[in-house]
């Protein structure tokens, strides 16, 4: 399989930089993999799990939003955030869920359903951790 060079930045730190086979983006407008190959792409990212596949082996990071950029340089993932599975606080990620929970009660109109919407990504993220524990 053919690789293409793959950066994850936050603002924090380089998450990831190498070269891989394919990355499957949580994207605004749903999912998507890049291979290498892949037409020239900027688009936003929503909550969720980014996965990496390199020689057989996936590497889950969650990301939450940003934007990503195919060129032929390969692909980069600027991240607002970006932690990878192992270092997630889960009981703080579920404290920040209910605490988003909480908040919906003090908005209204778009900023309720913009609200709503970034809590859906998060419980998603949530379930997909719970089903990936094992993984």
């Amino acid at each position: 399989m053919a690789t293409f060079h793959f950066d994850l930045v936050s603002p924090e730190k380089l998450a990831f930089s190498g070269e891989v086979d394919q990355v499957d983006i949580p994207g605004v407008e749903g999912d998507f993999g890049v291979l290498a190959g892949h037409a020239p792409l900027v688009a936003a990212i929503r909550p969720g799990i980014l996965t990496i596949t390199s020689g057989g082996k996936h590497e889950k990071i969650i990301v939450l939003g940003g934007l990503a950029e195919v060129s032929e340089k390969g692909l980069t993932v600027l991240a607002d955030v970006a932690t990878e599975l192992a270092e997630l606080d889960r009981a703080r990620f579920a404290e920040t869920i209910s605490e988003m929970e909480e908040g919906l009660k003090e908005k209204e109109g778009t900023e309720l359903d913009q609200a709503i919407e970034r809590l859906d990504h998060f419980k998603s993220i949530q379930h997909e951790l719970g089903t990936t524990a094992m993984h």
